[in-house]
């Protein structure tokens, strides 16, 4: 494929922008990728990914759940599954590291306090037997499930506990 800009060069640069949700796809050669983009951009953005991932040979190990191999990963920066990530520890922790700049410490998708991820946890708990009761038709304990549930919800979002 030649350059989109150019018309003379082979495209080696493939160039993906989206705007407004708009997909934009540009297929340019080195030349015009660094005059219209900067050559600047390009040598910083090799730079980064290359120093992301060590140079090590590429590993043979394979996500037994999704099938995702590490060179995959070194590839595109993308695990294909949560188990990749327990699969991969001994490799990704070094790059985590480098990217993050301190010691790694998971904290969970919320980033909150363990009181609150406790609350969460046990509000959905409370809103699955309520509704189990609903639909058994035991109308006083869902009465009580349905206080403590709004005293939870007032502990997590204030105000009368409508989330």
């Amino acid at each position: 494929m030649l350059c989109q800009h150019c018309k003379k060069q082979p495209a080696t640069i493939d160039y993906v922008e989206e705007i407004n949700g708009t997909v934009f796809e540009s297929h340019l050669c080195t030349q015009c990728y660094a005059e219209l983009y900067g050559e600047l951009n390009s040598k910083v953005n090799e730079g980064l990914w290359a120093g992301l991932f060590s140079t090590a040979a590429p590993y043979k190990k394979k996500c037994p759940v999704c099938g995702t191999r590490y060179s995959d990963y070194e590839r595109t920066g993308l695990l294909g599954c949560a188990s990749c990530y327990d699969v991969f520890k001994e490799e990704l922790v070094p790059s985590i590291k480098r990217i993050q700049g301190k010691d790694i410490k998971h904290v969970g998708k919320s980033g909150g306090s363990r009181d609150e991820l406790g609350l969460h946890r046990k509000l959905k708990n409370l809103q699955e037997r309520l509704e189990t009761a609903l639909r058994e038709k035991r109308f006083n304990e869902a009465g009580a499930l349905n206080r403590q549930i709004n005293e939870i919800s007032k502990k997590l979002y204030g105000g009368n506990g409508n989330g």
